[in-house]
């Protein structure tokens, strides 16, 4: 088994140092893209979207693509993955904010969609955070 690290130069680090990587590439009879948790930040790590679910979904999408392309991968390779979400509604509120989050997602994830995992959780590592999502992708062994 081969490990490739993936960390696209154009992405955003985080804010102090960590041993964490965007993705990494396992190689076998085929290749698995594990995606380390994407969140809505730029290169100074401020956050993008500010209290807006949908530009920080489709920040958080496109941050998943840049490191899949990385790796030679695509957006249909996904098999899995997880989503990590906050939100302090309730009732009709909570479905208004899960509707806008998921018509981003469903923008970059195409019939038949990969496995999915929806958690909503009380915080990330910064406050204005409200979805990190990570994943897994399987590609053909391009040897």
């Amino acid at each position: 088994m081969n490990k490739t690290r993936i960390m696209p130069a154009d992405l955003w680090d985080w804010p102090v140092p960590t041993p964490f990587t965007q993705g990494w590439k396992v190689s076998g009879d085929y290749e698995t893209i594990f995606v380390g948790g994407q969140i809505s930040v730029d290169h100074n790590n401020n956050v993008i979207g500010k209290g807006d679910i949908e530009v920080q979904t489709r920040n958080v999408f496109e941050n998943i693509q840049k490191v899949l392309k990385e790796a030679g991968a695509e957006m249909t390779d996904i098999v899995k993955f997880n989503t990590f979400y906050t939100f302090e509604g309730s009732g009709e509120d909570v479905q208004h904010f899960w509707e806008k989050m998921n018509r981003v997602r469903l923008e970059f994830l195409k019939e038949p969609g990969p496995a999915g995992t929806a958690v909503r959780c009380s915080g990330f590592m910064l406050d204005d955070i409200l979805i990190e999502v990570e994943a897994i992708a399987v590609i053909p062994r391009r040897d």
